[in-house]
């Protein structure tokens, strides 16, 4: 099945390459955190993603390479 059309997928929070974070369209999983913003889930995140996310804000940036997906250590 094709996640697009799923309209139980969301945006997956996933580790890249290199130690950068990625989006995918994918569906809930067992153990997964969600984030919901006004009732509806916004963000999958991958247990095992969760503790290297304490304290960081997601954001994204406009860079030379195009927009990325960036965190924000927050003081």
């Amino acid at each position: 099945m094709d996640n697009a059309d799923d309209l139980l997928a969301g945006l997956r929070l996933i580790a890249a390459d290199g130690g950068q974070l990625g989006l995918g369209l994918d569906g809930e999983m067992p153990g997964d955190q969600v984030v919901e913003y006004d009732g509806s889930k916004v963000l999958l995140v991958e247990n095992g993603l969760v503790d290297g996310l304490e304290g960081l804000t997601l954001d994204v940036a406009d860079t030379p390479d195009g927009v990325k997906l960036v965190t924000v250590e927050q003081l």
